[in-house]
């Protein structure tokens, strides 16, 4: 079973996850999950959530769970693509739940898949 590091991703003091709100539940190098309830300061002109915020969920999930699996091994790691496709509008209230998996892992690159599911309030 792989080690869980999402304690020590809380107890950084600053960065784009600690300032956005966002909660990482889980960090392994099989699976990175997060939370992250949707308030003012994510939305954009029309009520809605701004784009970089689900941009930004993918690209850090994805970060850390390369992160996890490279730096064992002596490597380092960069994001290549972020490919995000927006299928509904999320709105003040909501929470968001995302879930990153890797699913090739190739010589010298492994790519992965982000799924985040909204939680709408009652």
């Amino acid at each position: 079973m792989s080690v869980d590091f999402s304690e020590r991703l809380k107890a950084m003091p600053e960065g784009w996850l600690h300032a956005m709100g966002i909660n990482v539940t889980l960090a392994t190098q099989d699976e990175v999950r997060c939370e992250l309830t949707i308030g003012p300061e994510h939305l954009q002109g029309y009520g809605i959530v701004h784009g970089g915020v689900h941009c930004g969920i993918i690209e850090s999930l994805a970060s850390i769970g390369a992160a996890l699996y490279a730096l064992p091994r002596g490597q380092s790691v960069v994001g290549l693509e972020n490919s995000t496709s927006f299928v509904r509008a999320v709105r003040t209230g909501a929470k968001l739940h995302s879930v990153a998996t890797p699913i090739i892992e190739a010589d010298q690159h492994l790519a992965g898949e982000t799924v985040t599911t909204p939680l709408h309030p009652q």
